[in-house]
């Protein structure tokens, strides 16, 4: 599903109007009056009708990061609206996702029941944030990114996006290894992983390349073949799940108890926390074509149901399975093959039906990837003049090309960058969301935003509160985090063994010297 009605003739001729190589900040004559312009850059006659003749290939998107106007977007109704939360579980009920709990037993130890209760309350607080952040969307016509620049200023909010554009590539990363491993469990060793890569991102390359249609048209249906599989998955597997697995030292073997279990309890909610709210940074790019009167309510309350279903669908699916590597042994050789062997595990007994569906899911990764390249090509553009000369679809080129490479060079560790680059990219992206929300309830509250102004450095702020806070917000990270090639001196504290807190130290800090700073820069610019 989308969030996005499909394009009608008008909106398709408006897409294509708005092509990526017109670098002029001007989308209509009401924003002519507030837009600062930016210098045209040369384009060779040959390029730019090269580049016409793409953008007319039926329904590929030609628009780039340019504001969706009022008189742009579509008519909306109920089904539209539904569709806000079809979007996020379709995209997010997926492999990856599922692999994320297998980490609660095999890596930190814990139970059943407290790995199911952290996930639970970490993706409760990761999926509020991401839906805090979509309901800029609908009113403002612009990209996450592009509103980032009203909360954070010109200048500092291109750290976010390139931060955001290497958040997506790994996810992209880490779905092609995991699709990859799967159809190479499949077939039983005889396609090897890097082949079942090249499948998965050449197929995540295709639909991102034509943009929004083409995506709408997948998503619309993609999810149905998904949740069909993961249910088959529940009911062949379930019987081997370990519902009554207690939290136990995978060292020693004891039980874990006191500052141990809590230590590990917070690593793995702050791990949860981390999945969901890596969203948060392209949210509302899916919503810049529903009506300016969207109430943030609706886009907030439809993308919490989509992003926390999913998330906890599948990640309960996974817990399941780690836990059931503690009494078959048969899943325990499979879980030290990968993640994806694991999966393919929990169809055993229904032959070749049961790899079929283990193809279904790996094709599900798909429904995951899609989004995170669309939103990490628009990055590119967002960053400057140069990159939005570039159309977006080149951009999707270029970003397939990296995760592809990166895929392939480390389909052997899964489970160490699930652990580290997931958590890492968390410390930021919350950071991010905490000036966003002070800054929207302490200076901007009750105020009209001027939407039309997103590339006018006169108007935004000139972020240097944003900027100090995002900097010292990321102190508080480094010093609480708890990865493999770093433990920050606060983090080896907690619990006697250390844990991961990351992520609240970072918003403490950055909440704390926000304010102040804040209200500095407005007595000294006025903005």
């Amino acid at each position: 599903m989308t969030m996005n009605q499909p394009p009608n003739h008008d909106s398709m001729d408006i897409e294509k109007s708005a092509g990526t190589l017109d670098v002029s900040s001007r989308s209509s004559s009401n924003e002519d009056v507030v837009s600062e312009p930016v210098a045209p850059i040369p384009v060779p006659p040959k390029l730019r009708t090269w580049n016409q003749r793409i953008e007319n290939l039926a329904g590929l998107e030609a628009r780039g990061i340019k504001r969706v106007l009022p008189e742009e977007r579509h008519a909306a109704s109920g089904i539209a609206y539904a569709q806000m939360a079809m979007l996020w579980f379709s995209a997010n009920i997926s492999a990856n996702n599922l692999a994320v709990g297998l980490l609660g037993p095999l890596l930190f130890g814990l139970g059943f029941t407290d790995s199911a209760m952290c996930a639970f309350g970490g993706i409760l607080v990761g999926s509020a944030a991401t839906a805090y952040m979509s309901i800029w969307g609908a009113p403002s016509g612009n990209r996450t990114m592009i509103v980032l620049r009203y909360f954070m200023g010109y200048w500092p909010a291109k750290l976010p996006c390139l931060l955001n554009m290497i958040l997506m590539i790994g996810y992209g990363t880490i779905d092609c290894i995991i699709g990859g491993q799967i159809l190479s469990a499949v077939s039983g060793g005889s396609m090897s992983v890097v082949v079942g890569i090249v499948i998965v991102a050449l197929i995540s390359w295709v639909i991102a390349v034509f943009g929004m249609a083409i995506f709408q048209k997948y998503e619309r249906y993609a999810w149905a073949p998904q949740l069909f599989v993961l249910l088959i998955l529940i009911g062949a597997a379930g019987r081997s799940f370990n519902a009554s697995l207690q939290s136990t030292d995978l060292v020693t073997g004891e039980p874990l108890i006191g500052g141990h279990l809590t230590a590990a309890r917070l690593s793995f909610f702050s791990l949860q926390l981390s999945v969901p709210v890596s969203w948060a940074a392209a949210s509302s790019d899916f919503y810049v074509y529903y009506p300016v009167n969207t109430k943030p309510w609706q886009s907030f309350s439809l993308t919490m149901v989509g992003l926390t279903l999913s998330f906890l669908f599948v990640n309960l699916i996974g817990i399941g399975l780690a836990s059931g590597t503690f009494v078959n042994h048969a899943w325990l050789e499979a879980s030290e093959v990968s993640s994806g062997a694991l999966i393919l595990a929990g169809y055993d007994g229904l032959g070749r039906f049961g790899k079929f569906c283990g193809v279904i899911v790996a094709f599900g990764l798909i429904n995951n990837n899609v989004p995170g390249t669309y939103a990490s090509a628009l990055g590119f553009q967002v960053l400057g003049r140069y990159g939005k000369m570039i159309p977006r679809y080149l951009w999707v080129c270029v970003i397939v090309l990296i995760y592809f490479v990166c895929a392939v060079a480390g389909r052997n560790n899964l489970f160490d960058i699930l652990q580290n680059f997931v958590a890492l990219m968390g410390y930021w992206v919350m950071i991010m969301v905490a000036i966003v929300l002070e800054e929207h309830l302490i200076f901007r509250k009750g105020k009209v935003f001027d939407w039309a102004a997103w590339e006018n450095k006169k108007v935004l702020p000139l972020g240097i509160a944003a900027l100090v806070a995002f900097l010292l917000g990321w102190v508080g990270a480094i010093i609480g985090m708890y990865q493999h090639w770093y433990i920050g001196p606060v983090a080896i504290k907690v619990g006697g063994i250390g844990a991961d807190i990351g992520v609240w130290l970072g918003c403490a800090f950055a909440m704390v010297v926000f304010p102040p700073i804040r209200f500095w820069e407005l007595k000294r610019f006025g903005r």
